[in-house]
């Protein structure tokens, strides 16, 4: 264990002495934040704000900032615990086209404990910073409208690290294969392009049409931005259900922002998110262990 804790250390140092990369992952959950707050928060306080006056409710500026904030933070932070885990694992690669990879395997070093190296700091960078983004968007939350409970808060720092899990074993099993820092920055523009969307951060799942519903159901990262917006919206809730908001129009919201998620019909549980959340971990983590060791048996 020695071996490995010299090597998570290296592998971390190497990452954050990046200043390119590392200030890259950090700027970016910051960047997201300022884009949301400017564009998207007009956009989601007009739709709620109709919605409210055609329900004939009044509603005060902190609450719907409120609501509108949580949504947001909960999109911003289901994208960074994936994205950033991809360029904390660029590393991995950057290692195989210096052949810094060819100098470790060299040494008396398994396989798979060079393996689990790049996983637990890659998961270690991708908890800093993200967990540096939870504190900015706590801190947006208290300057726009705050209903969180510290039990919110600390379910919301739980998610993160849940989903940087999840991020790290996913960029794991993708990255690994690769051999040139072209293909992983591919890799990486595709996903920080596409993953927003597939996992209903930044259109809700129940805006697109019932077969892409049905479709994005099946996929793990849905579920996480579902715990992260429940978790982010709990207070707001609580403070419209003791303000008499009727329970049919709080319910009519929930499913509106992916509180609600629903698989095949069913309305899917918070227990049962956590499930297919840690399920997905498992499997993934088992498949980089595999892939290692296939590939260490074709060497040999």
């Amino acid at each position: 264990m020695t071996g490995l804790g010299t090597l998570i250390k290296r592998n971390t140092k190497l990452y954050f002495k990046d200043k390119g990369m590392f200030f890259t992952s950090l700027i970016t959950p910051a960047i997201l934040l300022v884009l949301y707050s400017t564009f998207l928060a007009n956009i989601y306080e007009s739709s709620f704000r109709s919605f409210w006056e055609a329900a004939g409710v009044k509603v005060s500026d902190k609450l719907l900032k409120g609501c509108v904030g949580g949504e947001l933070i909960s999109s911003l932070l289901a994208v960074s615990c994936v994205t950033v885990a991809f360029c904390s694992n660029l590393l991995m690669v950057q290692d195989k086209v210096n052949g810094a990879k060819k100098d470790l395997t060299i040494a008396p070093i398994k396989t798979g404990t060079l393996a689990l190296s790049y996983y637990a700091s890659t998961l270690i960078s991708t908890l800093i910073i993200n967990l540096a983004a939870l504190v900015m968007c706590l801190l947006y939350l208290a300057k726009v409208g705050w209903f969180l409970t510290v039990g919110d808060v600390t379910l919301l720092a739980a998610d993160v690290i849940l989903l940087a899990l999840f991020g790290t074993a996913l960029s794991s099993c993708i990255i690994f294969p690769l051999t040139t820092q072209g293909q992983a920055s591919a890799i990486g523009t595709v996903i920080s392009a596409g993953y927003g969307f597939i996992c209903g951060a930044y259109m809700p799942v129940s805006s697109f049409s019932s077969g892409l519903q049905k479709i994005i159901s099946f996929l793990p990262g849905t579920y996480g931005t579902g715990l992260l917006r429940n978790h982010a919206l709990h207070g707001v809730f609580k403070e419209m259900e003791s303000l008499g908001f009727p329970l049919k129009m709080i319910d009519s919201i929930r499913d509106s922002v992916d509180c609600n998620l629903y698989f095949f019909g069913n309305k899917v549980s918070l227990s049962a998110m956590y499930i297919v959340l840690i399920a997905t971990i498992a499997a993934a983590v088992l498949l980089y262990v595999a892939i290692n060791m296939l590939l260490a048996k074709k060497h040999k």
